[in-house]
């Protein structure tokens, strides 16, 4: 493998080259967003937890490595996509409302309540999207990758991705004002 600073990759190859504790720290370092990445597609948290842990059991039994030059994450993500989209072919999708008590963290008092208000209101306007669009907005707002390392995940062009970004923008906009969700709030 090149040199690389990418510490996911590093991680990775020291699991390959026998390492067990080094596939923990991959857990713990992608576990969380993995699931939140997932739940946007299967909309189940259970499923959501069971979409992240087959991701690590694909790693562990195929022990594949990844195409050297690209980033780790940007795989793994791929790959727990790919493992989301099984899933819901084999199951279908299941619609719940919770986890939102984990999207605030370290708040108090009225703040906690009303950016609590503000997260809810989001995130029962991000559900109504179509699911390339939770997906696109998922990936580049809440996990931070690039638009080019979303044409991996999803397998589209830069031009795609941008058009799905802007669509999705819009979109939500739509519904966060017919919800009644204004800008200055």
């Amino acid at each position: 493998m090149a040199e690389t600073t990418d510490r996911s990759a590093v991680l990775y190859a020291a699991f390959l080259g026998g390492d067990k504790g080094a596939l923990e720290q991959l857990v713990i370092m992608h576990g969380d967003a993995l699931t939140r990445f997932a739940y946007c597609i299967v909309r189940n948290d259970a499923a959501a937890e069971d979409v992240m842990a087959d991701t690590f059991a694909t790693l562990i039994v195929r022990r594949k490595k990844f195409r050297e030059g690209a980033k780790f994450r940007t795989w793994l993500y791929t790959v727990a996509r790919n493992r989301a989209i099984d899933y819901v072919r084999k199951y279908g999708r299941q619609r719940t409302l919770s986890g939102l008590e984990n999207v605030l963290v370290g708040m108090n008092g009225e703040d906690a309540l009303l950016a609590r208000q503000r997260n809810e209101t989001l995130y029962i306007c991000l559900q109504q999207l179509p699911e390339q669009y939770k997906e696109v907005l998922y990936l580049n707002y809440f996990d931070g990758f690039s638009v080019k390392e979303i044409c991996h995940i999803l397998k589209k062009n830069e031009k795609q991705v941008y058009n799905l970004l802007s669509r999705a923008r819009s979109t939500l906009k739509e519904i966060l004002v017919k919800e009644g969700y204004h800008e200055n709030e």
